[in-house]
């Protein structure tokens, strides 16, 4: 029977990259389909005491989720991943010394938007407040399942979710399906909540 995962992601957080990497890899080995959707951890953030650094990073961050979600609403849902997937390989495998997160996620965009075979016009709703409202519901449909204190990645299987999982480096092939198939069967026990432990390392990318 077909597993249905809904996928909540901002295109910044290099964690979300890692799962989403992971969830990949399930998609061709298991009888999943996922549906990729657009989270804002700018808008999570507003009006929260952040530390100044990450206030800024994630103020700069709304770009590449406003690009996502005007994707998600002129082209379908099915244009979501390929531009997420080029613009996280831009972001976290193959980030560039470029300090200026805006230039570093302006450059991130087009490229994804060029790989997903998507115009480039697309690439002004960065800037404009066009699709916030519709970034902020679907910030509010993962969270409403989920619970409000958490971030990205946060998946829904067959209607039960999760923040996580976060894991580094991403597994591959028969390891990611085994991973899968705990993450499945935790999901499947109506009282299970929290399981977690303290990061040892950073992200690993290929």
């Amino acid at each position: 029977m077909t597993q249905h995962v809904d996928y909540w992601f901002d295109p910044t957080c290099p964690w979300a990259w890692m799962t989403s990497r992971w969830m990949t890899e399930v998609e061709g080995i298991r009888d999943v389909e996922v549906t990729w959707h657009p989270f804002s951890l700018g808008a999570l953030n507003e009006g929260r005491d952040l530390d100044p650094d990450y206030r800024r990073h994630t103020d700069n961050g709304w770009g590449p989720a406003r690009v996502a979600m005007a994707v998600r609403e002129m082209h379908g849902k099915d244009k979501v991943k390929p531009y997420y997937d080029a613009v996280g390989t831009a972001l976290h495998p193959e980030r560039t010394d470029e300090e200026d997160d805006v230039e570093r996620y302006r450059q991130a965009i087009l490229r994804g938007l060029r790989e997903a075979g998507l115009p480039e016009e697309l690439a002004q709703y960065a800037e404009t407040d066009e699709f916030d409202e519709r970034l902020r519901a679907s910030n509010r449909e993962a969270l409403d399942l989920v619970g409000d204190d958490v971030g990205v990645p946060i998946i829904s299987i067959d209607g039960t979710a999760f923040f996580g999982p976060v894991m580094s480096p991403a597994p591959k092939g028969e390891e990611a399906g085994r991973v899968w198939d705990g993450a499945l069967a935790l999901a499947s026990y109506p009282g299970f909540f929290e399981l977690k432990r303290s990061r040892t390392q950073g992200p690993q990318f290929d």
